[in-house]
């Protein structure tokens, strides 16, 4: 069975943080640039956002965007 798809979002997003791609203090893309991307639903980018942001790794701003957690936990 294959792994879920909001859990392969997940990891490929903690990848690109835990890789220095993705820095403490950058952007990420807009839901909609992510659904196209990762050619996935809202519902998809939704709970992989909801996981990362449970473990600490990015925080949404109301209005702004969601960004790369800055510090990023340990």
């Amino acid at each position: 069975m294959s792994e879920a798809a909001y859990l392969q979002v997940t990891r490929d997003i903690r990848d690109q943080i835990s890789s220095g791609r993705l820095k403490p203090g950058d952007k990420l893309p807009s839901f909609a640039a992510l659904c196209e991307h990762y050619k996935v639903s809202n519902t998809v980018i939704r709970a992989a956002m909801l996981l990362l942001k449970a473990e600490g790794l990015i925080d949404g701003r109301q209005g702004k965007g969601v960004y790369v957690a800055d510090p990023l936990p340990r």
